[in-house]
């Protein structure tokens, strides 16, 4: 798969994007990604070949530089509904290249991978990711209190954590014209 927008590509891996992936994945900023966590260019070097089952894993890299900021992942639940998700490097925040790569990821799911239904989990706290989720068009359909651990609380207990569901239908993003999502 390749994705172009603006500003951005969305490919496979490559080998050049060790650095880069190790930079935002050494210390990820949400717990969810905590067991994403890298330390070593071998270790980001088998993070890009390697992925759960049925999940498949892009680079978002900017077209200019070809450097790697982040990278998305879809994973196929049946013929029709996606389950999506992203990391992106911190120093480059504020400027809409999430909003970017997530509008073209969405938009090739629906248009060309035959998604009706796309969604997402988003732990509470990742105030970002829930932001970007409601600007998208995507709707809130609920919270799991309480529902997942990926860390532990300082005198060693589980801290379980509160997980927000947002989705999209493709006919509701065919009725969002691109050009409102984008200003959005």
């Amino acid at each position: 798969m390749k994705i172009e927008t603006e500003r951005l590509v969305i490919r496979d891996f490559q080998k050049r994007d060790v650095v880069g992936l190790l930079e935002y994945l050494s210390n990820p900023r949400v717990n969810c990604f905590a067991a994403d966590r890298l330390c070593s260019e071998e270790a980001a070097f088998v993070y890009m070949q390697y992925s759960q089952k049925d999940m498949q894993r892009y680079a978002v890299s900017l077209k200019k530089e070809d450097f790697i900021i982040g990278d998305v992942f879809v994973l196929r639940e049946n013929e029709d509904t996606y389950n999506v998700g992203w990391h992106f490097n911190k120093r480059f925040e504020g400027k809409g290249l999430a909003r970017e790569a997530v509008i073209g990821l969405l938009d090739y799911l629906f248009r060309e991978a035959g998604a009706r239904r796309i969604y997402g989990f988003v732990e509470d706290d990742n105030i970002r990711s829930k932001r970007l989720c409601e600007r998208l068009g995507m709707r809130r359909e609920g919270c799991f209190k309480e529902f997942v651990t990926f860390i532990n609380n300082p005198n060693g207990t589980p801290k379980y954590e509160d997980t927000r569901v947002y989705s999209i239908l493709k006919k509701e993003w065919n009725s969002i014209s691109a050009k409102s999502i984008t200003n959005n």
